[in-house]
């Protein structure tokens, strides 16, 4: 089987535009937590806001002010083009892009109804264009000049991490040698609203893990990966990607078993995949929601399967706040930097 190496890493979130940048705040404490300030909104709730505005953000890209481009895309494009400069792929037929997201284009989209709703004569038509979640990754494979494979992944906060294995399996299966993997999302009014109905916000900086901790904080980035064959790697890699697992639980909807049932699958399938056991682990980069649910499983099931004494744990949530369809994808960047530098994160509160 192909081995697959990771050979470029690009991050956009709260606390930096680049992979440098989010690591040089990750080592000294610097978190991105505060008021939202890019859309107007009734909640009093904090979340991790990528500093830039649009204008700021096509700027950077040399994308027209004027042209209408959804945040989730802007915020794509750039980690992903950051990731495919630090692998010096070049691309070919045989090159894939696997994005991920869960609002899509929403950010534009809620902009719209409001007028529509009064006068259907009225509003932006544009602002619809880049709603479906495939938008932004079409978005990014032209900006980039992808064509060999494209394609968008959409399952929740899961979402970039399925992007990645996607990834993975084109690779180990000899179908194509070099892909882009991550994802992107926004915030908007329709995410924060949605996170509110189910009462999993807290009103002050989350705590993961912590015996205090009363929810989660939303946040918006991006995070993505180049995969590549052996033959295809132009570059020492970061890492090599040897092991991972996506099961389903089917305890509920939105919510994983009080025993960890999912996370201990998972985990353990992945450990198996790479040929390694569990006491070769050094560091866990937990999801760490910080809600009472989340917590409470994850803790479970790295218990079952490491013991009363587990390797080193930390959620990235406090710093850059729950980044749904793109935090698998900033997460599995930090995870690679972690691996290539030897660097465990601090858990803050």
């Amino acid at each position: 089987m192909t081995k697959v190496l990771v050979t470029g890493a690009g991050a956009v979130s709260a606390i930096g535009t680049t992979v440098r940048e989010n690591l040089e705040s990750l080592r000294t404490g610097k978190h991105g937590i505060g008021p939202v300030m890019h859309f107007r909104t009734s909640l009093d709730y904090p979340a991790g806001e990528v500093r830039q505005d649009n204008a700021s953000l096509k700027a950077a890209l040399g994308i027209p002010v004027e042209k209408t481009v959804s945040r989730t895309a802007l915020l794509g494009l750039m980690a992903a083009a950051e990731a495919l400069s630090d692998s010096g792929a070049s691309v070919s037929g045989r090159t894939g892009l696997v994005s991920a997201t869960s609002a899509g284009g929403m950010d534009l989209t809620e902009n719209f109804y409001p007028e529509f709703i009064k006068d259907s004569r009225r509003g932006r038509l544009r602002d619809v264009v880049m709603h479906d979640c495939g938008a932004s990754t079409e978005f990014i494979a032209d900006a980039l000049g992808i064509r060999g494979f494209v394609t968008t992944v959409s399952t929740a906060c899961s979402s970039a991490g399925n992007a990645v294995m996607l990834g993975a399996r084109l690779i180990r299966h000899g179908l194509l040698d070099t892909v882009v993997v991550g994802g992107t999302d926004a915030l908007c009014r329709f995410t924060l609203n949605g996170f509110n109905s189910l009462m999993i916000l807290d009103r002050e900086h989350c705590r993961p893990m912590d015996a205090s901790r009363n929810g989660l904080n939303l946040g918006e980035g991006a995070g993505y990966l180049v995969l590549q064959s052996e033959k295809a790697a132009r570059k020492a890699p970061y890492c090599e990607l040897s092991g991972f697992s996506n099961v389903n639980e089917a305890f509920h909807q939105t919510g994983s078993s009080p025993e960890g049932d999912g996370a201990f699958m998972s985990m353990s399938e992945a450990l198996s995949m790479a040929g390694i056991t569990p006491g070769e682990v050094t560091y866990i980069n937990v999801h760490g929601t910080g809600t009472q649910q989340n917590d409470l499983s994850e803790s479970m099931a790295i218990r079952r399967l490491f013991g009363d004494r587990p390797p080193m744990f930390s959620s990235v949530k406090p710093f850059i706040g729950h980044t749904l369809g793109a935090s698998e994808g900033i997460e599995a960047v930090y995870s690679v930097m972690s691996v290539a530098e030897g660097t465990v994160y601090p858990n803050l509160n």
